[in-house]
């Protein structure tokens, strides 16, 4: 795709990415990578999932995502890289800066004379806080659905039907999930109106949404980028307004993506190994600039 075709947009937001997992529907997210021209890049956590490092699955598609966002970096788009929980090895660099990409934990910006409060949202999450033995087992299982599902797609692709996303079936049946999402919503939101942010912008939960929030203090506008396991979506500003954008139900994105995708068997060392001379050499060319 060419240069001048593709769609450009202020800021993209994307989070829980989580390559390395099967689940990742990375093909799927170098496509709409590639459509789009940003001026601002946020990564709001969760991009690499370093909890399941230990299987070394590394396909090729998930290299070329590393490789899409350092050519943004090096051609000098600002991306923040906002750390998660499953990316929390990545928290001891929070600060480090090389070029125009910035590693960070949080993130506080004014856009268009309104103040944003940007974070992943981890940090609200009981569970995770208090029990991370027991979250860390139910991503375990949560990968092995995943897994499943996988199989379950190819099978349906085969017999001429869409695919599905069992974990969001699950999820989204559930009464406690539906409960635990609102009362996330519920929890970032009173926060973010008692300190007098117009926005508020996290990931975490897989679960896309941009609404107005409101309690008896007053309001705010909360955001979720959603995910690129189940959801397949992002957040975009252009314009003086945010939205969130659905794979699914974007007719540019609708050209099967079902083509061969090496799978390379790597170390946990090798894929950091390589990682680290991606971002150097990327490093190299922005400081020949």
């Amino acid at each position: 795709m060419k240069e001048n075709k593709k769609r450009e947009i202020e800021i993209l937001v994307l989070s829980d990415i989580h390559l390395g997992t099967y689940g990742c529907r990375s093909k799927e997210l170098l496509k709409y990578m590639n459509s789009v021209k940003p001026g601002m890049v946020i990564l709001n956590g969760d991009i690499i999932d370093m909890w399941q490092f230990s299987k070394s699955y590394w396909p090729k598609s998930h290299m070329r995502i590393i490789h899409k966002l350092i050519k943004w970096v090096s051609k000098g788009v600002k991306v923040y890289y906002i750390t998660g929980n499953h990316d929390e090895m990545v928290r001891k660099f929070a600060g480090f800066e090389m070029g125009s990409l910035t590693i960070t934990n949080k993130l506080l910006l004014e856009i268009d004379g309104k103040k944003m409060w940007i974070f992943h949202g981890d940090v609200f999450d009981i569970t995770m806080q208090h029990s991370k033995w027991l979250t860390r087992l139910g991503a375990y299982g949560y990968d092995t659905l995943i897994i499943i599902n996988t199989f379950c797609n190819w099978l349906s692709v085969k017999m001429g039907r869409g695919k599905i996303s069992l974990s969001k079936k699950v999820k989204d049946s559930v009464k406690r999930a539906v409960k635990y999402i609102n009362d996330f919503e519920k929890t970032v939101a009173d926060i973010a109106i008692f300190n007098g942010y117009d926005y508020v912008l996290c990931g975490h939960i897989h679960h896309p949404e941009a609404k107005t929030i409101t309690n008896n203090k007053g309001s705010v506008e909360y955001l979720n980028s959603g995910d690129w396991i189940e959801n397949l979506t992002g957040l975009e500003y252009s314009s003086g307004k945010w939205s969130v954008f659905k794979y699914q139900e974007d007719e540019n994105m609708i050209e099967d993506t079902d083509d061969d995708d090496k799978i390379v068997m790597m170390s946990d060392t090798e894929i950091f190994s390589k990682l680290f001379d991606e971002f150097t050499f990327s490093y190299n060319m922005v400081n020949a600039k």
